[in-house]
This record gives C-alpha cells, structure tokens and sequence, in this order.
C-alpha cells in the first residue's frame, strides 16, 4: 500500500499556470496507474488525468484535456500534475490516488488516497 501526499496548490488568477506534485512512500508496482481527482464544494470527486506508471500511457477528462499535463518520476515516486490556462471553474482540492486498472477514471477503481491540496483560481 503507498501513502501519498500532494503538494504545489494554492491561489492563482485566471490564465494563471500551477504545478502539482504527489509523492508516494513505499513501492508504486509496474501495474498501477496514478490518477489526480478534483472535488469542488457541492459536486462529487470527478477524475482529471491518469498515467499508467510502466507505459506512460495517459488519459484525461475532457474540461482539462490540451491545459493540463500529467507525468512522473520514477527515481522520485512522484506523480505530477501541469495545470495551465486555469479557469475559476478548475477551483477545488485536487487529489492523487492510485489503481490497479488501466485507463481507471472512476473513483471507486482507485485505492492509496492522499489527503488533498487546494487550488483556488480567482476570476
């Protein structure tokens, strides 16, 4: 099981850029795929980007899909997220959580929660 931990959130203005970083503690398997979610206040948690950790295959949710970027370090075990263009509409915590499924975008596919970082995009 890994413990992740994100960190990089913070306030920005629209049009602004931010970068976003998980890292994981303890062994990230070949098979995992790492996935960044998002919860705004009132709305459920809804997925945002996913990497595969061995192919690098990456897939999005179509509001981010062209602004933001996902990658990692496998010397680090960490996890990032390239968030560009931010919109108001982007404002919530972000969170990083691994699977065990390729191309997982639902959340209930995800396991190794972390505890989340605020993004907040003033207009």
């Amino acid at each position: 099981q890994a413990q992740l931990v994100e960190s990089g959130g913070g306030l920005v203005q629209t049009g602004d850029s931010l970068r976003l970083s998980c890292a994981a503690s303890g062994r990230i398997y070949s098979s995992s795929v790492m996935g960044w979610f998002r919860q705004a206040p009132g709305n459920k948690r809804e997925f945002v980007a996913g990497i595969s950790w061995s192919t690098l295959r990456t897939h999005y949710s179509d509001p981010v899909k062209g602004r933001f970027t996902i990658s990692r370090d496998s010397a680090k075990n960490t996890v990032y997220l390239q968030m560009n263009s931010l919109k108001p509409e982007d404002t919530a915590v972000y969170y990083c959580a691994r699977s065990t499924q390729q191309r997982a975008t639902q959340e209930a596919d995800y396991r190794d929660w972390g505890q989340g970082t605020q993004v907040t995009v003033s207009s």
